[in-house]
């Protein structure tokens, strides 16, 4: 291991508290991870002005929304490994400055293709950051308790961007033209450069190998396609293309493994998965923002199509949500040093338990309240679970393993989100149609279909038939969060199997 600044070294007497320098590092190391969820929400809110602007047909317009999701979790894993090679911090600034430059790109785009390619570029560069500023708070904080709180903390801020992205969007838009929603980025990355080099240390493993090109092939030949089929699938249904999507990265997969045990310096060390902590951490990182991916589908649809709020009401009537994450972020792992962390997580999911039956009974009277509160106490869970799972994880791993755990943790979050969004949005869509069928028979096409297509033709529509529909949306709501209630409650009895030792 080289350090490159005159920081404790684990040995020391003084690396086992940390001390206002590395709480100001990690002030630095939130800005990125801000910018990253505030990237997320933003495009949402400045897509029907761009749209107006570049014309994109309906294919760009998917590619222009999706695609940077796709880079960014098809080179998560590669981007950790890479950093524990080549150094955290220097990653973290390359990839911000690519960031910068690919926020340009998009925010002058004149085609709807120079856009598509701007956002794969800002994916592929935003892969360099999440992973490189997780590893790096592992090297700021070496004492147990500091490191899960400053997890935590860092854990909340992409929730906090995502919560702003809407409000900053429209003041943004209201002044400016859609392109300046990607400008948020140079400041960001301006301060980050200023104070990188003077406030994190620089760590690489010095007994890693090269990159393996194969492997890196192997990952995306996997991560890729299985993204993109569980996108197709949430959109259009387990039709053809989807499917052969999700057996080539199934494929793609199997062999990535096959060949991680073979290399003596894999691009994965596969070993990690031995640890009893750090697989179920994964696991529960993975069904959990599954749950989480889910909701938030469900509920931002609630608030426009039945409470009928434009989306920038809508988008900040989920500064609530954010708040109660924020608290329990930070609030977990301070409860980690009197309970054990196995008690802590499991308190967390029976919280959000409570927050799927809340919506499991809401009505379709616009209870806008209700939603909201129900999911605040789901993302109070979500918090937990992804302060102590990420810490979880991330302590689990060797030193020099820092970084490719971190990628591993970020790939699995970002994989339960699209999987969530696929799986209960695909289960909410099925019960709507086969609802709307039975009550409203033939009556129209795009009322049968969904209930944002009913509203897009409310004016054609009977009287009575829009708000049928909702309730129909409603009750599919109902159905939906109590089953992911019953799972996650399932979900709540594996912390206290498996992390039943100390706190």
């Amino acid at each position: 291991m080289t350090s490159y600044c005159e920081y404790p070294t684990p040995s020391s007497p003084l690396a086992s508290r940390a001390g206002p320098r590395q709480w100001a590092g990690l002030a630095v190391l939130a800005l990125p991870t801000l910018l990253l969820g505030l990237d997320v929400t933003l495009l949402y809110l400045a897509f029907p002005a761009l749209a107006a602007d570049l014309k994109p047909d309906s294919a760009q317009a998917l590619w222009i929304m999706d695609i940077y999701g796709f880079f960014i979790s098809g080179f998560l894993i590669t981007m950790g490994t890479l950093g524990d090679r080549i150094g955290r911090r220097k990653l973290l600034m390359l990839g911000a400055a690519g960031f910068a430059l690919a926020s340009l790109l998009a925010a002058f785009a004149s085609t709807a293709t120079q856009l598509i390619v701007a956002r794969a570029l800002l994916g592929f560069t935003g892969a360099a950051l999440m992973p490189s500023t997780l590893a790096l708070i592992s090297n700021l904080f070496r004492e147990p308790s500091q490191r899960a709180l400053a997890i935590g903390i860092w854990a909340t801020m992409f929730a906090l961007g995502m919560a702003a992205g809407p409000l900053v969007g429209g003041v943004l838009l209201d002044h400016f033209w859609w392109g300046s929603a990607f400008l948020v980025a140079l400041p960001v990355v301006a301060v980050l450069w200023l104070c990188a080099p003077w406030l994190l240390p620089e760590y690489r493993d010095e007994s890693s190998g090269r990159l393996d090109p194969g492997s890196v092939a192997l990952s995306l030949l996997a991560l890729l396609p299985l993204i993109y089929g569980v996108k197709h699938f949430a959109r259009h249904g387990l039709d053809w293309q989807g499917v052969i999507a999700l057996l080539i990265g199934a494929l793609g997969l199997l062999l990535f493994i096959k060949r991680q045990r073979r290399l003596a310096d894999p691009l994965l060390d596969l070993s990690l998965f031995r640890g009893r902590s750090f697989t179920a951490a994964l696991l529960i990182l993975l069904v959990g923002l599954m749950g989480v991916g889910g909701a938030m589908l469900l509920v931002t649809q609630y608030l426009q199509l039945v409470s009928g709020l434009s989306p920038r009401v809508a988008g900040a009537w989920m500064g609530p949500p954010a708040l109660a994450m924020l608290v329990a972020a930070i609030s977990a792992p301070l409860l980690t040093r009197r309970f054990p962390v196995g008690r802590v997580v499991t308190g967390a999911l029976l919280f959000s338990v409570l927050g799927y039956l809340m919506l499991a009974w809401v009505d379709a009277e616009a209870r806008t309240i209700q939603v909201v509160s129900g999911f605040a106490l789901i993302y109070l869970g979500l918090g937990a679970i992804a302060a102590l799972g990420t810490d979880l994880v991330v302590a689990a791993a060797p030193t020099g393993k820092a970084g490719s755990a971190a990628s591993l943790s970020e790939t699995v979050q970002e994989l339960g989100v699209a999987l969530g969004v696929a799986i209960l949005g695909s289960l909410s869509g099925s019960l709507y149609r086969i609802c709307a069928a039975e009550q409203l028979g033939a009556l129209s096409t795009a009322v049968n279909e969904s209930l944002w297509q009913a509203v897009s033709v409310a004016d054609q529509l009977p009287a009575g038939v829009l708000e049928q529909a909702r309730e129909i949306f409603t009750q599919s709501l109902n159905l939906t969060a109590l089953i992911t209630a019953v799972g996650i409650g399932l979900l709540a009895m594996v912390p206290v199997i498996t992390l039943r030792g100390g706190h």
